[in-house]
């Protein structure tokens, strides 16, 4: 394209924006032309509103648009009210999305928390926005990060069926770094976590501070601070001092807790932070005040003299239920779907791809899913060059109807990432496959009611 053309196409999408302004503010929501955040390409615009149930959302479209749009679902999640700014940094992290072209829009979600259909429900209303807008693009490609590939998966089984002209809403889904095992099966290493760290450490709490059962995640009203937790979990296990600088007692007692809930030891004192707060906005805002988690039946590594300090609580019947139907993916998922995950994600385990295939599985839809896995150990973002192989690959199935496998995508990956990521790398794991999420959490009951997505 040319420089004069560059500007007519900005100049064009800005007066889009402008317009979209006083349509939304009609409809008594708000959104205005706005500078891009930082690592947006400068022929980019951009803009920033607010709709109707309170949530930000950021739009970017890129000159020239290829006119496809990515519908974006952020992880987390977050516990305070939205902020404009946590969807600008998703822009940021994922302007590879706009470098190829796309048009991107990224909800914050309208309150904070453990909401998965809530959140879902964002997600699809920023859609519709940009929709009732800019037309419908060409193509719509739901993509959910972490906590947000969860929040993607309900989002197209809520709101992808084909509406009354026969076009669905997403033609595509890809998820990334998914925490999919749903709350049934996601969450209950965290709860093993504190009931381990709480019978190595006990100073969680202390024996001077309130008791309360862990599953509480922290009792409302309570003033530690995560800098407090990680000042306890420091002095417990040395967990962030270099290995040679911990005393004996220390490596003893943080090798009992690695060896009992198979975490890494970089992000100990993270998954100890959401087993704090984010089990406190559970079941304090979610389950009514009642016991989703139980540790009844599990045994941990490390023996008689460890379990039989282990705090043993039974869940809650109908406080399961009422998380795992907000939460839980049922694989009902009409579009095709592919999913990315590096095999040492220190977060979100790679185990949950084998709970998240046997869903799909059992939905009968396991002809719609193709999982790709990479030689990577972290959680955030891999490479830009894996996330351009794995859009390609999933537009070419969409448009030609042919199923990836992840050779195919593995082999082309060097030439496909040329044009926008020549130095990010390569690193898919073709032949991987995920053991079971019980090889890494022990499976349990919950009042009865047997977890078969764990077996």
């Amino acid at each position: 394209m040319t420089v004069g053309g560059v500007k007519r196409g900005i100049g064009a999408i800005a007066r889009l924006l402008l317009c979209a302004s006083a349509t939304v503010g009609a409809q008594g929501m708000r959104a205005e032309p706005t500078p891009c955040p930082d690592g947006i390409p400068s022929t980019t615009q951009c803009a920033l509103g607010k709709d109707s149930a309170g949530a930000f959302y950021w739009i970017a479209i890129p000159a020239p648009w290829n006119k496809q749009l990515v519908v974006h679902a952020h992880g987390g999640p977050d516990l305070g009210a939205p902020d404009a700014k946590g969807s600008a940094d998703d822009l940021t992290r994922w302007n590879i999305w706009t470098r190829m072209g796309f048009a991107v829009v990224a909800s914050t979600y309208h309150q904070g928390g453990v909401a998965v259909r809530s959140a879902a429900e964002d997600v699809e209303r920023s859609r519709q926005w940009f929709i009732a807008q800019f037309g419908m693009p060409q193509r719509t490609i739901l993509h959910g990060q972490s906590w947000g590939a969860g929040v993607a998966a309900r989002t197209a089984e809520l709101f992808g069926a084909r509406d009354a002209q026969g076009h669905v809403p997403y033609d595509a889904v890809l998820l990334t770094s998914g925490v999919l095992g749903g709350a049934s099966l996601s969450y209950d290493f965290r709860m093993d976590l504190r009931v381990v760290y709480q019978a190595v450490c006990g100073d969680h709490p202390r024996a001077d501070e309130p008791p309360y059962p862990l599953w509480q995640g922290l009792p409302v009203g309570a003033k530690l601070t995560r800098a407090q937790l990680a000042d306890r979990v420091d002095s417990c296990t040395g967990v962030r001092k270099p290995a040679a600088a911990r005393s004996p007692e220390q490596t003893q007692r943080l090798g009992t807790i690695l060896a009992a809930v198979k975490v890494p030891e970089r992000t100990l004192i993270a998954h100890l932070n959401w087993g704090t707060w984010h089990f406190q906005d559970i079941v304090t805002k979610r389950t009514n005040g009642v016991n989703p988690f139980t540790t009844a039946g599990v045994t941990y590594a490390g023996g008689a003299a460890l379990n039989e300090k282990i705090a043993r609580y039974a869940s809650d019947s109908v406080a399961v239920a009422t998380l795992a139907a907000d939460a839980d993916p049922t694989g009902r998922i009409p579009v095709p779907v592919l999913t990315m995950h590096a095999i040492d994600d220190p977060t979100a385990f790679v185990e949950l791809e084998s709970t998240f295939r046997r869903t799909m599985e059992r939905a009968g839809r396991s002809t719609a899913l193709v999982q790709l896995f990479t030689q990577d150990s972290e959680h955030s973002y891999l490479s830009d060059a894996q996330y351009v192989t794995a859009m390609q690959a999933l537009l070419t199935w969409i448009e030609r109807g042919v199923v990836p496998t992840p050779q195919q995508v593995a082999a082309s990956c060097p030439t496909v990432a040329r044009l926008y990521a020549p130095d990010s790398g390569c690193r898919f794991l073709p032949e991987y496959q995920p053991a079971s999420l019980a090889s890494r959490v022990p499976a349990r009951v919950k009042r009865g009611v047997p977890s078969p997505l764990n077996q």
